[in-house]
């Protein structure tokens, strides 16, 4: 039996959703079979020559990651290395799981370049919202028979009860059986649902690894890196493996404590009963509403926000305590807006905000922004109310209030009648920093989507002892079910009235985000500064030497010094970019925030489809790179008469820093050359974008997982052409 040629190995090998998968699987041709594979052991699988065929076009992948995941389904974790016979209980279960992984995979990539022969209709079945009846079982049961291994096809026929027990098994499991790709979608809300035009999800990524994308989106949200795609896909076959025991939920429970526990030790925390976690930054805020409730004088609160423009859309709402979207990780529909069962206990909670901006754009003064925190707080407990004040570390565009200075006076001057609570779900701190803030009383809300560049929608809020212990003898709003599990708190009473069913996405973003963030911590904190400075140095004078574009003056974050730190560097760049038609004089008219959207959607979109063949910019480097950078933020501007302004930014995130580990032959200063090189080329596609505005604006590109293919291209060519005829 001939190996596989390099073309048809190189189309699954080559792709990083695969790589991870394939590990140490051998592929060989098996001649004159009429099924398109078969698993012979784990390592080992024979594959037709008319798939090969197909794969060496680049075609019938999923097939090649049906037999992958079959094949590792079927080893037996035992100490004999045998396989699990299909006719087993859990090989039965088995062989179906791996084939709605198959299928789900199959919906994502596509069911190209089978030939002409007839689709089998089981894929659409298995990837369907719902497990499928035993009969319908029993009939899909002899497609995927004569994929097993030969000694294994030729057993007894299986009785109608095993497929009503499968059936019942499925219905209990279907929600958890998929590739990591679907799995790491669930469990947030409406904005991780992948477009299928795009392929990408709202925030303009993928829970697939996007290496051909230029990424400095680290402020809004990123595509799963390679590392972190790999450590989701060995808890997710953990988990697949548990789901044939039917341990799924018991081995949800110990990774999501393991989460909690290695979060605890990265930020010097107790124990990861000082650990919440959660699908957003959001949902955090529903979180620190809830024990803020539990304040030991039993008050109403008043919540008092920093720059929520400068947070996120739905944090006003949940401050509230306040449905903030139409649906939650848990429920698909609630009422947007409506109060969230038991929350304001015992009167309703109010909620103040403090801009950080004034109407023209320029930033606040401190000693300003001080005071009125200040008066605030003392208004709200002269009225009996217990206030839940925020610092902003860091806004979207890099700012930072109220200060240290500012918050260590409050905690003296207001004592227990004010908590604290950080905002730093941008994450672009030191841990020893965020260690110190706990130790000193404050609560700290963090992600592991943004600096750290995990996927998006990995939240976690950390817990002073003080707040800690107020959870042995309160009790959440019952409300907080639509949005937590039990797991996903401390042990504790509080937490009672949460479900037991674990959050499986937010598990399998979380650990994609601490492989970066482990990576991040191997490199020396002195190397980090160096290596930010490098790229953050020779960006903003690429932005410096362009006239289409303006930087936003950021300061430099005000933070106590600590040895090797580079948290006190600006690590956001956000600029504005000229209108089109402006003609460059001395005054700068930037795009307005709707305006500013188009511009985000179209750099992450090939534009070379926009132009013709004739066209150099069809061969443009620059038109067909992926461009994945932060989503705009609105900004008051002088110069747009009230309209607001869109604020882009590029910024340096921890992946820039640890780098892929696919990069580690070109060393650091190649690797760093590579991604300043990449940069300069998302502001030259602005200036692209900027001179063919109306044109690119006609035909409104939709960003895409990945470049058009060369087929794509010569079909917008052809259409082109007949529509000029």
């Amino acid at each position: 039996m001939a190996p596989l040629p390099a073309s048809a190995v190189s189309a699954f090998l080559d792709r990083p959703d695969l790589r991870f998968v394939a590990d140490e699987a051998r592929l060989r041709i098996d001649s004159g079979s009429p099924l398109p594979f078969r698993v012979l052991s784990a390592r080992e699988i024979l594959i037709s020559e008319a798939l090969a065929g197909n794969l060496s076009r680049g075609q019938g992948v999923w097939r090649v990651r049906h037999a992958l995941e079959l094949a590792a389904l079927l080893a037996d974790e035992g100490a004999d290395g045998g396989t699990v016979s299909p006719a087993s209980t859990q090989g039965l279960r088995a062989c179906f799981a791996a084939a709605r992984t198959a299928a789900l995979f199959r919906a994502f990539d596509g069911a190209e370049g089978e030939g002409k022969q007839r689709e089998p209709d089981w894929p659409i079945v298995l990837a369907g919202p719902h497990a499928p009846s035993a009969a319908t079982l029993a009939k899909i049961w002899p497609l995927l028979r004569g994929l097993l291994p030969s000694p294994l096809i030729h057993g007894e026929e299986l009785v109608p009860e095993a497929f009503e027990d499968l059936a019942a098994w499925l219905e209990r499991s279907w929600a958890l059986i998929g590739p990591s790709e679907t799995l790491m979608a669930a469990g947030g809300d409406a904005r991780l649902q992948l477009d299928p035009r795009t392929g990408l999800n709202h925030y303009g990524c993928s829970h697939r690894p996007r290496p051909w994308a230029a990424t400095f989106a680290s402020s809004t949200a990123s595509s799963v890196s390679e590392r972190g795609f790999a450590a989701a896909e060995d808890a997710r076959l953990t988990l697949q493996r548990a789901l044939l025991r039917d341990r799924g939920q018991t081995v949800l429970a110990d990774m999501a404590r393991q989460v909690r526990t290695t979060l605890a030790h990265y930020y010097g925390l107790p124990d990861g009963d000082h650990v919440i976690l959660a699908p957003s930054g959001t949902d955090c805020e529903l979180a620190a509403l809830a024990i803020a409730e539990m304040n030991p004088d039993a008050l109403p609160v008043t919540n008092i926000l920093i720059a929520p423009n400068e947070t996120g859309r739905g944090v006003p709402l949940a401050a509230a305590g306040r449905h903030f979207a139409d649906d939650t990780a848990r429920l698909a529909h609630v009422p947007a807006g409506e109060a969230i069962k038991g929350f304001g206990r015992p009167g309703c909670a109010e909620v103040e905000d403090i801009p950080l901006r004034a109407p023209d754009g320029s930033e606040i003064a401190a000693a300003v922004l001080a005071t009125r925190c200040a008066q605030q707080v003392e208004r709200a407990i002269e009225a009996g109310r217990h206030v839940l004040l925020h610092q902003l570390d860091l806004s979207k565009t890099g700012l930072l209030a109220p200060t240290e200075d500012v918050l260590q006076r409050f905690a003296l001057q207001f004592g227990r009648q004010c908590d604290i609570v950080v905002d730093a779900c941008q994450a672009r701190l030191v841990p020893q920093r965020v260690s110190g803030w706990v130790r000193a009383g404050r609560a700290v809300m963090v992600t592991g989507s943004k600096f750290f560049t995990g996927p998006p929608f990995c939240g976690a809020l950390l817990l002073p002892d003080t707040w800690r212990k107020r959870l042995d003898d309160g009790a959440l709003p019952i409300g907080l079910r639509a949005y937590a599990g039990r797991s996903e708190w401390p042990t504790c009473t509080a937490s009672a009235c949460l479900s037991d069913v674990v959050n499986h996405g937010l598990i399998l973003r979380w650990t994609a985000a601490l492989a970066e963030m482990e990576a991040l911590k191997a490199v020396p904190p002195a190397e980090t500064r160096w290596r930010l400075a490098r790229f953050l140095t020779a960006v903003t004078e690429a932005i410096a030497e362009r006239e289409d574009v303006l930087l936003l003056e950021a300061p430099v974050p005000d933070r106590p010094q600590i040895p090797d730190a580079w948290d006190d560097m600006v690590t956001i760049l956000s600029f504005l970019v000229r209108a089109p038609g402006d003609d460059g004089a001395a005054s700068f008219v930037p795009l307005g925030l709707a305006e500013a959207r188009c511009l985000y959607r179209w750099l992450n979109a090939d534009l070379r489809p926009v132009f013709t063949r004739d066209e150099p910019e069809r061969q443009s480097a620059v038109a067909g790179l992926l461009c994945h950078i932060g989503q705009p933020v609105a900004v008051p501007s002088g110069a747009l008469d009230g309209r607001l302004a869109g604020a882009l930014r590029i910024s340096a995130g921890a992946r820039l820093v640890s780098g892929e580990p696919s990069h580690a032959a070109l060393g650091t200063d190649v690797r760093l050359a590579q991604e300043i090189s990449d940069a300069r080329t998302v502001l030259e596609k602005i200036s692209l974008i900027r001179r063919h505005w109306q044109r690119i604006a006609r035909y409104d590109p939709l960003p895409t997982y990945a470049p058009a293919t060369d087929a794509a291209l010569v079909s917008r060519s052809v259409s082109q052409q007949n529509g000029e005829n």
